[in-house]
Order: structure tokens, then sequence, then C-alpha cells
């Protein structure tokens, strides 16, 4: 058990409705996307597994779903699920409707890849594309082991212009499956994220070159998706400054201010995994006037705990609106309970984060049960 419990006298906002994204939230508690790679059904469908484990997690506020490829070419890790067909949208129905009986706004994330894949974690073996031909750097697990990343293939002006309709088609789906609304994944070096960088951004067309040529892909898949979805229900997940999978953001000051001019103005919200830059974070706070969502990392790859209940006072403070916990929420199914308690905390078990069966997934035990031990 992990105890590290917080005043209850700084949580005054955490556990009070609030609304947002034309919604009551019952608390400003948020369950963050994870990948947990156990997509195992027809079409890289969830399974009754997958039903228990949301539900479980069900006194969130906003739960974000793991991270749905909108085509076939968006997948990285094995075992993902998609959300580019009819089969995989109703696979998802039994998930939503028990997520959503618990009075909780749930969200799907939409995740395109890039080059962070391989053609063996694909079903159709499809090699991966990103705005240019830059090869991630390291390796990506695969059934047969980690393998390194093959350089991908760039992108054309029409695949590009077919990938922002895949994002649209793949909103529709999550709205036909139930979610509330959509969350667009433009962080950790995926797609969308290297359309933005300076490094694997080396187009000299109308999406490269300048800044606002790395900016017009993300942007158009947002105004696209808020063509689907009620913009209000959208919401853009970015983690700024992060330099993994050998990402290089140039000034990423002047690279969120620009994105963020550019977004549309009836957009719902931010969604932000912060990299230890808490100045920067505050800068786009202040420049966003909607909702914003925290996963807080002020001490981000300095070894030290992650986002959790010493966090909470960021609410009160007015850094965000919204709090969200992955590891944290991954382990402990009744979260807001125990940050309202002060704890203790399950440890999670990083052996079984991806992949797998019922072990590291649903077996994790709720407050009540641990007392009763």
């Amino acid at each position: 058990m992990i105890d590290t419990g917080t005043g209850r006298e700084q949580v005054r906002s955490a556990f009070a409705p609030a609304e947002l994204f034309g919604s009551i939230l019952k608390n400003r508690i948020a369950m963050a996307p994870m990948t947990r790679s156990r997509a195992y059904g027809a079409e890289q469908t969830p399974g009754p597994d997958t039903v228990e484990y949301y539900a479980q997690r069900a006194s969130a506020g906003l739960i974000v779903s793991e991270g749905m490829h909108p085509n076939p070419r968006g997948q990285g890790e094995p075992d993902t699920p998609g959300m580019y067909a009819r089969a995989q949208a109703e696979a998802w129905q039994p998930v939503v409707n028990a997520v959503q009986a618990k009075d909780t706004l749930f969200f799907a994330q939409l995740m395109h890849s890039g080059r962070v894949s391989h053609p063996e974690n694909n079903p159709e073996g499809l090699e991966p594309v990103a705005p240019s031909a830059v090869r991630a750097p390291g390796e990506i697990y695969t059934h047969r082991g980690r393998q390194p990343h093959p350089r991908p293939r760039a992108l054309t002006t029409a695949e590009i212009d077919q990938t922002v309709r895949d994002f649209a088609t793949s909103a529709g789906l999550a709205l036909d499956a139930g979610f509330d609304g959509v969350t667009l994944h433009a962080g950790n070096g995926y797609l969308l994220h290297e359309f933005l960088a300076e490094n694997t951004n080396l187009r000299t067309d109308g999406y490269g070159g300048s800044l606002t040529g790395r900016l017009r892909f993300v942007v158009e898949v947002v105004e696209a998706v808020c063509e689907v979805v009620p913009p209000h229900r959208v919401l853009l997940h970015l983690t700024p400054a992060k330099i993994g999978e050998d990402i290089v953001e140039g000034d990423s000051a002047a690279l969120y201010d620009a994105l963020l001019a550019a977004l549309p103005v009836s957009f719902g919200g931010l969604s932000l995994f912060e990299t230890g830059h808490r100045d920067l974070t505050r800068r786009l706070r202040e420049r966003w006037p909607g909702p914003f969502v925290l996963n807080p990392h002020a001490n981000y790859g300095d070894g030290k705990v992650p986002a959790g209940p010493a966090d909470l006072p960021l609410l009160d403070e007015g850094l965000a609106d919204v709090l969200s916990f992955g590891r944290l929420f991954l382990a402990n199914p009744d979260l807001p309970a125990r940050l309202r308690a002060g704890g203790p905390y399950n440890e999670p078990d990083r052996e079984t984060f991806y992949g797998g069966g019922a072990a590291g997934y649903t077996d994790y035990p709720a407050l009540q049960s641990t007392d009763a031990r």
C-alpha cells in the first residue's frame, strides 16, 4: 500500500459538482486515458473484462478511454482498440452503458500512432506513416518481442486529407457507441504531435515548413471532428515540451500559443499531460479561456511520485478545472473515495500494465474490501 495523504482542508473543489462540457460533473476527478492492450475481441474490440474495468472506476466525474485508432494504419501497440468500423462501435456500447449508469461522463480518445508503430502489430501488416520519413528511435513491443521502429512512409497530401476525414468518421462512430464526447490525442510523439514537431515534420508543402504549416493538420482534424461532435464535447490532449520518441518542438511556448490561437473558438477544451514545465502549464492556462483538464507532473522525469493527492490544491488555485490521474486510478478503482479519505492507496503493478487478463486489470481491491482484510 502507498499512503501519500494530504490535508482534507486543501481539497475544497475536488469533490464538488462542476458544470463542464455541457454537463454537471459529479466531481472534478478524471480518469486519464491509459493504453491497456486488452482489445482481444474480433476486429480489436473490448470484451466483458473491459466493461468491468471501466465500471469499477466510474466514481470519477469524467473518464477518458484508452486510445482508439481512427483507421487501420493508426494502430501502434498490439491489441489496442480501433474505432473505424460499425462492429467496433457496437462492441463499446456495453462499456459506455456501464459507465454512464453511474452518472459519469465518458469520452473516447482517438489516437493515431503515426511512426510509433510496426507492421507486426497491424492486423493488415500495414507500414507506419508519418509527416516525413523520419524513423522513431528505440524499439516497440510486438508479440515476437521488442523490435526496432521501422522507417515510416511520408503521407501524401491526399492521404492527409483522408486521415482528417477518418478522424471525423471515427468521432461519429464514437457518438454512435454512446460516448459523450471525444478527446484527440496530439501528444506523446504520435501522429498529430509529429506534425507539430520540427524534427519529425520536414515537409515543404502546406503541411510543413512554417509554424502555420505545422499546425495545419491538427487544426483541420479538430475542425472536422467539431462538425460531427458538438464542439463543447471535444478535447485536445497535449504533452507540451515532452521529448519522448525524440520529439523536438523548437520554441514550445510559441508553438502552443499559435496552436491555441488557431483552434475554433467554440472548441471544448484542453487536456494536458504536464511534463515538468509548470511555467508552460500556467502560460497555457492563462491563454485558454475554456475548460482545462490537467494531469499534473511538476516533477516529471525525476523519479518522484507521479500525479497524486498532493496535487488536489491545484483545483482551488485555479490551475485546472479537472485533475486527471492515470496509474493511481489504474491501481485504485475507487480513487475519489481514497482521495477524500486521504488514502491508503494500492501500489500499481507495472508487470500487468499492458496485455494479460484480469490480473492487474480488474482485481485491484476497493477501499472497503481492503479494510475488510
